[in-house]
């Protein structure tokens, strides 16, 4: 089955986005083999947070299987995060 894909929704003059692109990179990381990770800048594509009703950044999403199955509003510390995506990752 193809992993599930969590999307980050920033931008570049929000500043918790900024803090919690490490926290996200390191799990892209340190679960590579079971996740997908992917930015995505909501400056430069307005259509598809307007699609998903995304109100405020960040915001992580989880899909899997083509469905949103998570929604993560805001900073978040790492383990609070890692505990949303395990329920998902094999």
């Amino acid at each position: 089955a193809d992993r599930p894909v969590l999307v980050d929704f920033w931008a570049d003059w929000c500043a918790p986005c900024r803090m919690v692109a490490p926290i996200v990179e390191t799990i892209a990381g340190d679960h590579a083999d079971t996740l997908k990770v992917v930015k995505l800048d909501v400056d430069t594509n307005r259509q598809v947070p307007a699609k998903y009703g995304i109100m405020s950044i960040p915001t992580l999403m989880l899909f899997k299987d083509g469905q949103a199955v998570e929604r993560v509003v805001g900073y978040v510390p790492k383990e609070r995060l890692l505990t949303v995506l395990r329920r998902h990752l094999s």
